[in-house]
């Protein structure tokens, strides 16, 4: 098992054993839906376009995979992950290909698909270069748009550590605090880099993009996920 895999899943057996786990699972899946209803008002969506969903993780639970949940409808769904999703065939049988790959690197044709969608991904490829090559080879394989959602930087919880404000630090020292308290995984930049709203834009600077929207989505009054829309 890769050590993200690993982690991974004995993150995420540990986090149903909490007390507050049903309380997450309730946000996280609200949010989710938010999110699927903001992608479909800002992106010219039908059943019957080829859509690829980058960054789908192979989990059962309904707050996981919400995007696919919402699209069962459509017959030309792609998913593409470093991990081996084809148990989510069993659930979703209108999937028409599953792919283990790069996101920075597809290997796939330009125009391959009429929208790519990404939930929570850009925020694990590495480092900033690395998320500027994540967008540029989204809007290469897309023939209409791009939907990117990550979560906020400046929120004061970090939902991955549930850690408050210490990722506010700057990073290096945010990296040192994760690894005094035992947080190994996520206190490197390869696993965890989390955005705002200023990098999305730098982002759309340096890739020359001048068709996009960012969208802010608040839970209690505040910003805590970013959504970028490019259209082409």
């Amino acid at each position: 098992m890769s050590e993200i895999k690993k982690h991974r899943h004995e993150t995420y057996s540990e986090a149903k054993k909490s007390f507050l786990y049903k309380i997450f699972q309730k946000i996280t899946l609200n949010a989710r839906n938010d999110f699927f209803n903001l992608f479909l008002v800002n992106n010219n969506y039908s059943k019957y376009k080829s859509v690829i969903d980058i960054g789908s993780t192979p989990s059962m639970d309904k707050e996981q995979n919400t995007f696919l949940e919402n699209i069962k409808d459509n017959q030309n769904v792609t998913c593409l992950s470093n991990q081996d999703c084809r148990i989510l065939l069993k659930k979703y049988r209108n999937i028409k290909n599953i792919i283990i790959g790069d996101a920075r690197s597809t290997m796939l044709e330009k125009d391959s698909f009429d929208i790519a969608h990404s939930n929570a991904t850009i925020e694990h490829v590495g480092s900033f270069e690395n998320q500027v090559s994540f967008v540029r080879e989204m809007i290469k394989i897309s023939k209409e748009s791009v939907f990117i959602q990550t979560p906020n930087r400046f929120y004061p919880i970090d939902f991955h550590t549930i850690l408050p404000f210490i990722h506010w630090l700057p990073k290096k020292i945010h990296r040192k605090i994760l690894k005094f308290l035992k947080k190994d995984f996520y206190s490197k930049e390869e696993n965890l880099n989390l955005l705002t709203t200023k990098d999305l834009k730098k982002i759309c600077d340096i890739l020359n993009i001048k068709k996009y929207k960012i969208l802010k989505y608040k839970l209690l009054f505040l910003t805590s996920n970013l959504i970028l829309t490019i259209y082409k």
